[in-house]
């Protein structure tokens, strides 16, 4: 028998999946033997409407880089579900982008052959030949647009970090994903540069509108790019036996500002007090939220966890 509040959760996770754009729900993964996984995700509910900026943060080793992997299709969940504009996300395609901190340039390519590398590799040979002035005039238009031009005929060693960091972005853009997925892409940026390149995704975000998951480990960084942030964390508590296999949940899913911000919001207290927050709640082992506590006040939140 199904009670009444596991029945309208369900309808409610059905009625996401018809309208986002990635939609996970009840998903978990785990890895090692059969006689004894590790379990990584447990129970993972997060649907993402199309346009969303979402920062994904939580404690290392909670799953966050497992859980971009699932999302782009390079390895399938254990079980449960994982739609790509409400049909099964299969094997990793063009749909989906993915951006590293280690930049993904070939270094002996020049800028504007790296860009293109992608989209002629993906066309059949005479294709490949037939189209190699178009596929050059695509990678210059993304070169224009990401205002590195000037550097089309540089190799990547000739490059600064942000600069680098904008040839993996025109990369994944010159496929035209839906969805670009984001793994600790600044992490390797010094300061100054870091906000640079911030600011530079914010405005190529409001331009294009893309769904983006940015994984992150510097809460700042998460608080100020995302219009939603979600916790991912091993810290929790339920009604389980302590010795129980736990992996990780969603478990805080909070909506943020839905446009890009000033810089200046950095040093106010609201911005301060909300990074103070996210740390206590999802990276203090000792502070173990029960399942039934966690924060899932964005409007396109759902939970499929069984009474």
């Amino acid at each position: 028998m199904i009670h009444t509040s596991e029945l309208e959760a369900h309808e409610r996770a059905s009625a996401l999946s018809r309208t986002s754009m990635i939609h996970i729900q009840d998903v978990y993964k785990s890895y090692g033997p059969r006689s004894k996984p590790k379990l990584v995700l447990d129970n993972v509910d997060l649907s993402i409407a199309p346009g969303e900026l979402v920062t994904l943060v939580g404690p290392s080793g909670c799953g966050k880089s497992t859980l971009l992997k699932l999302v782009l299709g390079q390895e399938l969940p254990d079980s449960g579900k994982l739609l790509i504009e409400a049909n099964p996300a299969g094997l990793a395609d063009k749909r989906r982008g993915i951006v590293f901190q280690q930049y993904s340039l070939y270094p002996h390519l020049s800028v504007i052959d790296n860009v293109a590398l992608g989209k002629r590799l993906s066309l059949p040979l005479w294709q490949r030949i037939a189209e190699r002035k178009q596929i050059r005039e695509e990678a210059m238009f993304q070169l224009r647009n990401l205002g590195l031009e000037e550097a089309i005929g540089k190799l990547p060693h000739e490059l600064s970090g942000g600069m680098r960091q904008r040839v993996a972005v025109a990369q994944s853009l010159i496929m035209s994903p839906k969805i670009i997925l984001m793994d600790e892409p600044f992490g390797a940026l010094d300061p100054g540069s870091r906000e640079h390149t911030q600011i530079f995704l914010l405005e190529l975000w409001e331009k294009y509108k893309m769904t983006v998951i940015f994984v992150t480990h510097d809460l700042e960084e998460a608080v100020f790019l995302g219009t939603r942030l979600v916790i991912l964390s091993q810290y929790y508590s339920d009604d389980r036996d302590d010795d129980c296999r736990r992996g990780s949940r969603v478990i805080q899913d909070i909506a943020l500002s839905s446009r890009a911000l000033s810089t200046e919001v950095k040093s106010s207290p609201e911005f301060n007090a909300m990074i103070d927050h996210v740390r206590e709640i999802g990276f203090k082992p000792k502070h173990r939220l029960h399942v039934k506590d966690f924060n899932l006040s964005h409007p396109n939140s759902f939970r499929t966890l069984p009474e």
